[in-house]
């Protein structure tokens, strides 16, 4: 079975690794602090991806993020920070809803999009007078972060080429720039495995940028009100937030039903293509034995945890085409689809 061509392949550890973070020691920590204080970049674990960060401070760093992964510079960062308390530092206005959101979820996989202060460089906004923010979980970030000093962040996007999966092992980002970046820190598989919800709180008007490792219902029930709205339409530039982002190298279509994945199947087969199938219901016997597939788990949390690992094996098992059953139209599958969308984007504006 394909499943069994998916176990992860060894690589070499780095010098500042652990598989968790009792093995990731303060001396480590201070290291990659120093660093960051030195205006050069680290990757570090978080629960949601991996993240490329750059001290907030530091406008070579920030610059060197941009070049390193090819990314637009008006494709604003997320600012990661340790306290709850430095949120008034970071942002210079705070509606009661951001309050909420932040109280219940931080630290967490969270973004608010809020208006930034004066502290908040302009190169890491896109040049908008807005910031995401965010203060993460991951106790390998928030050790980093506390090394780092009191009022610090650190400016980061996802470890990898812009568009490309996001990383959620540190193997992923070696393989991804090889030798561009001094020091990862390995805070083993992340827990969540997708990136953080993106919620715009500007004004009295609250607006899901980017569905994530939060779910919607968890904030509409904290807010006590609907928070669905046309992100397309919202005038605030979101991390992520591009229809074409979080793509495998390998062409990925989604199937509408079980059907259409055999019939696509076969006519890819027909062309000569290798071709992958990923699906969260069981095949009929009658095709197991024809197709390579992968059942995929029929849960949204654990599904959205493995979905990039799983992608990226599958581009370095050389198929030719991956063909993915589309999750159920229900709320709680809402990011994988979002994630999926998004990494076939290129596929449906072809077709």
């Amino acid at each position: 079975m394909l499943q069994d061509e998916l176990r992860p392949s060894a690589y070499d550890p780095l010098t500042l690794s652990g598989d968790n973070f009792a093995r990731t020691t303060s001396r480590q920590i201070e290291l990659a602090a120093n660093h960051l204080r030195s205006g050069q970049i680290v990757a570090f674990p978080t629960e949601t991806v991996y993240g490329l960060g750059a001290d907030i401070t530091q406008p070579q760093a920030i610059e060197k993020i941009f070049k390193i992964k090819g990314r637009p510079s008006n494709h604003p960062l997320i600012a990661h920070f340790a306290d709850m308390t430095d949120l008034e530092y970071w942002a210079s206005e705070i509606p009661t809803a951001a309050w909420l959101l932040a109280e219940q979820f931080w630290p967490g996989p969270l973004t608010l999009i809020l208006p930034k202060s004066n502290r908040i460089p302009a190169s890491i906004t896109g040049g908008q007078d807005t910031v995401g923010l965010r203060i993460p979980r991951h106790p390998i970030a928030q050790a980093l972060l506390r090394a780092l000093g009191t009022r610090k962040a650190i400016a980061a996007p996802s470890a990898n080429r812009f568009g490309h999966l996001s990383p959620t092992a540190a193997m992923h980002v070696r393989e991804e720039f090889k030798n561009e970046i001094g020091v990862i820190l390995d805070g083993g598989s992340c827990e969540v495995g997708l990136e953080s919800t993106i919620v715009s709180c500007i004004g009295k008007t609250v607006t899901l940028l980017r569905p994530g490792g939060i779910s919607v219902d968890a904030i509409e029930n904290v807010l006590t009100q609907k928070i669905l709205g046309n992100p397309v339409s919202h005038s605030v530039r979101a991390s992520g937030s591009l229809p074409a982002h979080y793509a495998p190298d390998t062409p990925l279509e989604i199937c509408s039903t079980g059907s259409d994945l055999w019939i696509r199947a076969r006519w890819f087969q027909q062309q000569g293509k290798r071709t992958a199938i990923l699906t969260h219901t069981p095949l009929p016997d009658a095709h197991k034995k024809q197709l390579d597939f992968i059942l995929m788990p029929d849960n949204p949390v654990t599904y959205g945890k493995i979905l990039y690992a799983t992608l990226r094996r599958l581009d370095q098992l050389g198929y030719d085409q991956l063909l993915i059953e589309a999750p159920p139209s229900r709320l709680d599958w809402l990011a994988v689809t979002d994630r999926l969308q998004r990494a076939s984007y290129h596929y449906l504006k072809q077709s």
